[in-house]
């Protein structure tokens, strides 16, 4: 045996003498690459020095009077959308010669553009400007791209026709060196490659080109920084645009295809940042697997149009709550669209067949990426193009290791030995390498020397065992909110995790920060989201903590909950959460949650085919525990909350397309309730228990088709005069109750930031305390076929970002002298009666009039500056408007 320790501590010493070796000859080779580009002389072409950091994307070269209000305003708009800095000279005063500050513009262009009209050479500026663009592609290097606006390149080369009178009427009195140096300039700009505005049947698509090909060359020409963190990216961004061809006009669907913590969504994510700039439309939808968390719908029709109703509304910049009525409508409104979408993280048919059933959904030269774990999922949806990612190489995995260590693709001085070491041990998967990386980052040599013992005798290679030394490196109260996550808070707003989890953890905020520097956890967009291998970590860790399910802290595995809930005594005071999607029936004691005394979460989904009552409790549910801060059931069988006596710890209610007709007898106390989703609750008669709710924020109550008010009415006219005492309410949506008239939004409207009066059909006027709600985003009236009129008060929203009246039919008019200033979104798709142009902010960004009766336009609609979507109905009187229109916004349509 001693012998045998003696080999391995030799063989051990001698692969790390030969890694030192390798690794510290490539340090070498790297060292002498930066020291000569930091030290040697610049090389002798000129053409690779221009500024490093460039002040303007672009100078436009142009003569004002041609194109300053056409062609170059509309180049300036879709420049703009593209995140594309144009220079324009409207402070420098003009003189006889152009000065220091004009050619510093120039010289600090990455691209110049030189439009060339008519007029273009009667300024003797521009003829200047052009010979020191022409100075400036000689000795920089810079991109020159001409555009010839209704003139011959053979004329601009010669100086012929009627743009060489103009340029002799120019050249009068002076020198023939000036006169020289413009000829030759205009010679040589006129051999180059550019735009004829002879060969687009209007400026619009012109325009849209030029953009994107300025686009491309920008984003080709400056030094890429994506891979410079992301060790082996540009290796896979090579072999993917293999499968990609975006120089093809078809439309590709596309797989990445890999196991958990590969990196697909990574890849996925450069792919993005790369080529969205080039398309039309654009979205990146993370982790589509939670998205369907069922059974929000029992149905896959209603899974359908619930996903592609958010697939369209990010894709397409709208509300989040975008409703839609059949599955017909993404393919109606992207099949002649560019776009480029990444669903990330797919794991059921149904995703794709919701969100990217078939090509023939969106335009020509469409992109669309799916990352999955499940190959199968690729070939059942007909996609054939897959790009499998393999695991990084031994010098990649170390580079990866490092940077997560160090921040930087090598080990510092002294390290060599222990980062080989530690790399592997860990093994090459790119998650593994990144939480380990986490965990020594800043740690001394003497810590590193430490930890070692401890991950020889934890390690045996496999991911799993790498990731739990991750975990065993968290203090006690962090590894606790480490099992809180993956059990029960993965994929919830990190605002919610941090207020259900308050009583528990002290600085919760400070806590989730811990994890994500330690790539345990990611707090992008706002949402706390565990990696699945992590997840499944968590709730294998609890799975150990008994053999006996009850006595464990989260019950999470469906068959072991079906065998808990269904035996009276099974439940114990060690259990604080449960989570439990199950499609099926199942059997509840009626003494289920009896010994369960420190529940606190509890998320309770069942689900069955064709609806009915999949869930049987033998004698009423038992009450549950009064330290119960969350309940999520859906399709609750009961009529009232008897379960819950004492609901005063009680922060967030989720009741989705449950049986209640009330919630409490009596008043309850409910100071600690933020967010209430009852929608969908259609026997529903009573909220009044709301009342006591003074810290609401959010409460759902669309599709409550029966709600009563206080005085016991047959439907709800008015809303519940208690609302009024949820000040800190920012969400109300009462969309679908369609019986609705209220005279007033009470007091708690001050701080609303969302409003859904969607499909209230009844109502017929607004109240004018609308006007009150200042810090309102979003308003929806869609489909309300009543409404007549909106008040004056409604001018007074500031703060406004979107106001929707689709299919409000009966609708003549907005008020006038109204402004909404931060107004982006206005829909008043078949408002039918709607006759006058909208009197509104020229800052909107998307208007859409279909439908409406409007037959003119502002003249100066050509000017709005942000104006990036207009649809309207076609018309006699706007034919003269089409091209107008089309070449004013991006995505515009006259509909037949």
């Amino acid at each position: 045996m001693d012998l045998y320790l003696i080999l391995v501590i030799i063989a051990t010493l001698l692969c790390s003498r030969i890694f030192s070796f390798v690794y510290g000859k490539f340090r070498v080779q790297e060292n002498k690459i930066i020291a000569y580009s930091s030290s040697s002389p610049s090389p002798p072409s000129p053409k690779s020095t221009l500024p490093r950091n460039c002040i303007h994307d672009v100078f436009p070269s142009f003569h004002g009077k041609d194109v300053r209000k056409s062609f170059l305003s509309h180049l300036l708009k879709e420049c703009g959308i593209k995140g594309i800095n144009l220079f324009i000279d409207n402070e420098i005063t003009r003189g006889e010669f152009i000065g220091p500050e004009l050619k510093k513009a120039i010289q600090g262009s990455r691209i110049a553009i030189v439009l060339l009209s008519k007029r273009y050479a009667s300024s003797s500026w521009c003829l200047d400007e052009l010979v020191e663009i022409m100075k400036c592609k000689e000795d920089l290097g810079q991109t020159v791209m001409p555009v010839f606006c209704e003139v011959d390149p053979t004329d601009v080369k010669k100086q012929a026709g009627e743009f060489g009178k103009v340029f002799k009427e120019t050249c009068k009195g002076k020198t023939n060196e000036v006169t020289r140096k413009w000829s030759e300039a205009l010679a040589k700009v006129a051999t180059l490659a550019g735009y004829h505005s002879k060969n687009w049947d209007n400026d619009a698509k012109m325009i849209e080109d030029i953009a994107i090909d300025v686009a491309n060359k920008l984003f080709n020409s400056s030094p890429s920084r994506d891979f410079d963190e992301l060790i082996g990216m540009e290796a896979h961004m090579e072999k993917i645009s293999r499968v990609l061809r975006t120089d093809l006009d078809e439309v590709r669907m596309i797989g990445i295809w890999g196991p958990a913590g590969i990196g697909k969504t990574t890849i996925a994510r450069c792919l993005f940042n790369q080529l969205s700039h080039t398309f039309q439309y654009s979205v990146f939808l993370m982790n589509v697997k939670a998205m369907c968390t069922p059974p929000v719908c029992s149905d896959d029709y209603n899974v359908k149009l619930l996903l592609q109703q958010k697939f369209l509304s990010q894709l397409l910049n709208q509300k989040e709550d975008l409703k839609i009525s059949h599955l017909g409508v993404a393919q109606e409104r992207l099949n002649d669209k560019k776009v480029l979408v990444v669903l990330d993280n797919v794991d059921r048919l149904v995703q794709l067949e919701a969100m990217a059933k078939k090509t023939g959904w969106f335009g020509n030269g469409s992109r669309i990426i799916i990352t999955t774990q499940d190959r199968k999922i690729l070939k059942a949806h007909g996609i054939t193009d897959i790009y499998k990612v393999d695991f990084p190489s031994d010098c990649e995995a170390i580079q990866m290791f490092c940077m997560y260590a160090f921040g930087q693709k090598s080990p510092e001085d002294g390290f060599e030995n222990l980062v080989w070491e530690v790399t592997r041990l860990v093994g090459k998967l790119p998650l593994g390498l990144r939480v380990m990386g986490s965990h020594f980052r800043e740690m001394s040599k003497q810590e590193w020397e430490n930890e070692l013992p401890e991950l020889w005798r934890c390690l045996d290679g496999e991911i799993e065992s790498i990731l739990m030394f991750g975990y065993n490196a968290l203090s006690q109260e962090n590894k606790d909110l480490f099992l809180h996550i993956a059990c029960f808070f993965n994929a919830e707003w990190k605002e919610k995790v941090a207020e259900h989890l308050s009583t528990r953890f002290s600085n919760m905020r400070k806590r989730l920060n811990v994890l994500a520097e330690k790539s345990l956890i990611s707090l992008e967009s706002g949402v706390v989201s565990m990696h699945d291998l992590l997840v499944q970590l968590g709730r294998d860790i609890v799975r150990k903590q008994s053999s006996e399910p009850g006595q464990r802290r989260f019950l999470v595995d469906k068959r072991e909950n079906c065998e808990v809930l269904a035996d009276d005594a099974a439940g114990s005071g060690n259990v604080i959460g449960i989570t439990f999607f199950y499609r099926g029936e199942i059997n509840v004691s009626e003494r289920a949650f009896e010994g369960m005394s420190n529940l606190q979460f509890l998320r309770f989904r069942v689900e069955r085919d064709g609806g009915g009552d999949a869930l049987h409790l033998f004698g009423g549910a038992s009450y549950l525990s009064r330290k119960l801060r969350l309940l999520d059931w859906s399709k609750f069988p009961m009529t009232c909350l008897h379960c819950i006596p004492n609901p005063e710890l009680l922060v967030e209610l989720i009741m989705v397309c449950s049986k209640l007709e009330k919630l409490w007898e009596g008043t309850k106390p409910l100071t600690n309730l933020k967010w209430v989703n009852l929608s969908d609750s259609k026997n529903l008669k009573d909220v009044s228990s709301l009342s006591t709710a003074t810290s609401l924020e959010e409460l759902n109550l669309s599709g409550c088709s029966s709600l009563l008010d206080l005085s016991g009415c047959s439907s709800l006219v008015e809303l519940p005069s208690s609302i009024g005492n949820a000040i800190h309410l920012k969400k109300l949506h009462l969309s679908g109750c369609s019986s609705l008239l209220p005279s007033s939004l009470g007091n708690a409207i001050g701080n609303l930031e969302e409003l859904d009066f969607s499909d209230c059909s009844s109502l017929v006027r607004v109240p004018s305390s609308i006007g009150n709600a200042t810090n309102l985003q979003e308003l929806d009236f869609s489909r309300c076929s009543s409404l007549v009129e909106l008040p004056a008060s409604i001018g007074n929203l500031h703060k406004l970002e979107t106001l929707i009246l689709e299919e409000c039919r009966k609708l003549e008019a907005l008020p006038v002298n109204i402004n909404f200033k931060s107004l982006m979104t206005l829909d008043l798709t078949d408002c039918s009666l709607m006759k006058s142009f909208p009197e509104i902010s020229t800052d909107i960004v998307y208007m859409y009039l279909a439908g409406t009766a409007i037959k003119e336009v502002p003249s100066s609609i050509s000017l709005w500056p942000r104006l990036h979507v207009l649809h309207m109905s076609y018309n006699e009187n706007l034919k003269e408007f089409g091209h107008e229109q089309h070449r004013n916004t991006r995505d515009s349509s006259l509909d037949q």
